[in-house]
């Protein structure tokens, strides 16, 4: 691995022995899942790539001289679809488990921010064509990338990443990715969104598109289960908030950086969808419609710790958190909060408490059991 290249290193826990259809029979016996139809349907496909990438026959070659090992027959991969809940992370997971090819599993989004830095490393030690090296050292280390959501909301990210996907693809590096949306509707009414189309009709052509249609938001029941509003933020809330946290991270999170106007929004802990950050990393920093707007865009589900009272004392966090709520609102991500006090009491003094009275009406609707992006469209896939 060069200096500039992102770190390539697979997971190390053993594979899990058995076809895909085997062992989710066997976690539905052992209760862990319940039998999806939906979920059934995805097994084919992805058991055929996981042959196709254990069976592929390698070829001499590279493209254009850019890769002098040699490659394997390229496997057609999988993009993965759909709404909120619907299992696209565990599904994904499940075959990730069970590929024994050099492989990596990654956000889109951390992914990207490695591509920026690697990038910028190559340009500063003189490298002209910094895409190429890069992908040559990500072809020579990986026959497998698994994206979980990919999203495009940066015209950076935009202008980059088709051409760094064609040199993959052409490397033979095959991609299993989920998405809170159809290749199709990727970077929709994005800054010069044309130039962007030729990357779109290359996932259509390089892989096979799923959409996975559960009748179950998985993640929906978790969440209706209990509160999602912790009132007043006493010690017994925290421990609340944290379980629920730990149900639907369903793992160890890591940062998650969010490109917005080349600057960066770091969200402190992150996974499978699920995001957390205090009230005062989001509120008390610069940020201003863009950021929130990005935020509710790369998340489905955004846990926000300790809301105080507002007031004239922190006026200006409480206009960022007004705008805040208003970017999940209107983008229908489900909101998990400890805060000082019920909505209606946030904000009792000073100037704004009137026009706070609409954030209020809308924390609580947010709360309602049937909140969330699946029922913020007919048909019902705007979210992740």
């Amino acid at each position: 691995m060069t200096q500039h290249q992102p770190q390539q290193i697979s997971d190390p826990k053993p594979l899990l022995a058995g076809s895909l259809q085997q062992i989710y029979a066997a976690r539905i016996a052992r209760g862990d899942l319940r039998e999806d139809p939906a979920q059934l349907a995805l097994m084919p496909l992805l058991q055929q790539v996981r042959d196709g990438l254990e069976t592929a026959p390698v070829k001499p070659g590279g493209l254009r001289g850019l890769f002098s090992r040699q490659k394997p027959e390229p496997v057609r991969g999988l993009y993965i679809w759909g709404g909120v809940g619907r299992g696209k992370s565990m599904l994904m997971d499940l075959f990730y488990d069970t590929v024994e090819v050099p492989k990596r599993r990654v956000h889109f989004h951390a992914f990207m921010q490695e591509v920026h830095a690697a990038i910028h490393q190559a340009r500063q030690d003189g490298v002209a064509d910094a895409l190429q090296p890069l992908a040559a050292e990500i072809a020579g280390s990986l026959r497998l990338l698994c994206f979980d959501e990919m999203v495009i909301t940066d015209i950076t990210d935009a202008m980059m990443v088709g051409r760094l996907f064609e040199l993959l693809f052409a490397a033979g590096v095959t991609v299993v990715t989920t998405s809170n949306r159809l290749p199709d509707d990727l970077y929709l009414n994005g800054l010069n969104r044309k130039l962007f189309l030729p990357f779109i009709a290359l996932l259509n052509q390089r892989l096979e598109v799923f959409h996975l249609q559960s009748p179950h938001d998985y993640r929906q029941n978790l969440l209706t289960g209990g509160d999602v509003y912790f009132s007043p933020a006493t010690p017994e809330c925290h421990a609340r908030m944290n379980r629920l946290w730990s149900d639907l991270a369903g793992g160890e999170a890591e940062p998650l950086v969010i490109k917005v106007n080349s600057r960066d929004v770091t969200l402190s802990q992150y996974r499978n969808g699920v995001a957390r950050a205090s009230f005062w990393d989001l509120c008390s920093r610069m940020l201003g419609p863009a950021d929130y707007l990005a935020i509710a865009d790369a998340v489905e589900v955004l846990f926000l710790d300790d809301i105080p009272l507002l007031g004239r004392s922190n006026f200006n966090e409480a206009k960022r958190f007004v705008t805040l709520i208003d970017a999940l609102y209107e983008a229908r991500v489900r909101l998990v909060a400890t805060a000082a006090a019920q909505p209606e009491m946030l904000y009792v003094e000073g100037e704004g408490t009137f026009e706070f009275e609409r954030t209020a009406s809308r924390l609580r609707e947010m709360q309602g059991a049937d909140w969330g992006r699946d029922q913020s469209a007919a048909s019902g896939d705007t979210g992740g």
